[in-house]
């Protein structure tokens, strides 16, 4: 059988192509067929090391270079990444699953965007002057160092650029690991970078399971972790990164609200409930899942939002018509439906949806449930699948206390033409992102990230430059020393 996005090897150090086929193997599935695309090996602990080894040392002559020459080559490699968008988005959507609608306009693209941002940043980060009488001090923002990048399975591209070009424009270096599940587009952003004239083992990639990610984060000499993943995994993450004093940043699950009062715009309302429950198959972090709709217009909303389902384009993701595709994988399909039967068994309403569609691939129909209660499984659990949980409620001071029940906090939404209620409500919403009237923007130049269990740090905009970074602060006598001893 021919695999045809087989790449040249499993891993990219040093700015080649390495092998080591001692390591576990990793199949790459494509989610719309079941077809194995591609074959690679999980990183022995000597490829860690190469890895580990080859970016440390990358890193002090990189960090040399002014801020100006670094973010040069990050904005060529976003220029490359954006002449070529058409063949990662490809390569994204064989990766992943999602339709070539979407990767065509989001995934290759935001990654672009993020190397563009950060290379423009590159050359601004300073330091401040404190003047002291006759004396001053001046600060530092200096490189971490070698930093570890893991990523996700849902936005393969997009979370590589997100945690490399930070980093890289602050001065360090980064080991990254992909999802097993979706290893391959990572390897593409590397050979870009080299190709853009970063220095060999700026920024290396390796494939594995979670005994090499534990393997990167454990090592000594790595000085920061960037995770992104669920909330279990990141506090595994946070204890062994913490046990060496290491910078972090956790990007983790949620299990967001959105509130849609009876005064908002309905079919904008609905809108915005699809872009945060079915795009993406549903496969996104910061998904409003559960979709709290005032009684007024509960009805209306339930009615229209089954009409607009049952128009979603179903399909082949290689075929630009297609609007929604399969999960990620078997085992993520069998998640979800254990949930939806989880969901019917405590009571709740099965509004459409429900299904596995039969034929090849991972398909599952779109579901809504509605008369869902707080106490449901279904209500206090992260699904990551097209499953919308909608929640009737009466007043503001109500539904807010029901949307921060939760031990997640990564975002939240508010639909409403009062503006003010609209500001009041996400002052009181425990979220680290939110949306008004409006749903899941990642714009770069916007800091993105949660609380409570949905992780600490935040990446994208200004903010990430702070957690890529570090001050070092120089004090300046300019007079004699006056001691007592």
């Amino acid at each position: 059988m021919t695999l045809k996005c087989q790449p040249k090897a499993s891993h990219f150090i040093d700015g080649e192509y390495i092998e080591d086929t001692d390591g576990k193997i990793i199949e790459c599935i494509y989610p719309a067929t079941g077809e194995k695309i591609a074959e690679l090996h999980s990183a022995t602990p000597k490829i860690v090391e190469m890895a580990l080894k080859s970016a440390k040392l990358a890193q002090r002559s990189w960090s040399k270079l002014s801020g100006t020459d670094r973010g040069r080559i990050l904005r060529k490699a976003s220029d490359i990444i954006r002449e070529r968008n058409r063949e990662l988005s490809i390569l994204e959507t064989y990766d992943t699953g999602k339709p070539l609608q979407e990767t065509l306009y989001v995934d290759a693209t935001s990654g672009a965007d993020a190397l563009e941002y950060f290379g423009g940043l590159a050359g601004s980060i300073t330091g401040e002057h404190i003047p002291l009488g006759d004396d001053w001090a001046y600060t530092k923002r200096i490189p971490i160092g070698l930093c570890v990048g893991i990523g996700a399975w849902n936005y393969p591209t997009q979370i590589a650029c997100w945690k490399g070009a930070p980093a890289l424009a602050c001065g360090n270096s980064m080991v990254f690991k992909p999802s097993e599940m979706t290893p391959l587009c990572a390897l593409k952003v590397a050979e870009i970078l080299l190709e853009a004239g970063a220095p060999k083992g700026i920024f290396n990639v390796i494939q594995g399971y979670g005994d090499v990610g534990a393997a990167l984060v454990s090592d000594n000499r790595v000085g920061k972790v960037s995770l992104t993943g669920s909330a279990e995994t990141g506090k595994k993450v946070y204890a062994s990164a913490a046990s060496g004093m290491k910078h972090v940043t956790m990007e983790l699950g949620g299990k967001s609200p959105l509130i849609i009062f009876d005064d908002a715009d309905v079919e904008n309302a609905i809108g915005g409930a699809m872009l945060a429950n079915m795009y993406s198959t549903g496969q996104v972090c910061s998904n409003g899942t559960r979709v709290f709709v005032q009684s007024g217009i509960k009805e209306v909303f339930l009615k229209r939002f089954a009409e607009r389902v049952a128009k979603i384009k179903i399909g082949d993701p290689m075929d630009e018509k297609t609007q929604f595709g399969p999960m990620v994988s078997e085992k993520q399909r069998s998640i979800v439906m254990d949930y939806i039967q989880k969901g019917k068994a405590e009571g709740a309403k099965l509004i459409c949806g429900g299904n596995i569609i039969d034929g090849d691939g991972w398909f599952i129909e779109p579901t809504v449930f509605s008369e869902v209660t707080d106490e449901m499984t279904i209500a206090k659990e992260e699904i990551f699948g097209p499953v919308m949980s909608v929640f009737e409620f009466e007043d503001e001071h109500e539904v807010i206390t029901r949307a921060n029940n939760t031990d997640l906090g990564l975002a939240g939404g508010v639909f409403t033409k009062d503006i003010q209620r609209a500001h009041r409500v996400v002052d009181e919403l425990e979220a680290g992102t939110c949306f008004i009237n409006s749903y899941n923007d990642a714009p770069v130049e916007v800091p993105f990230g949660g609380v409570k269990d949905s992780g600490v740090g935040r990446e994208n905009s200004k903010a990430a430059i702070e957690h890529f970074s570090q001050l070092k602060t120089v004090y300046v006598r300019m007079g004699n020393v006056d001691s007592p001893y």
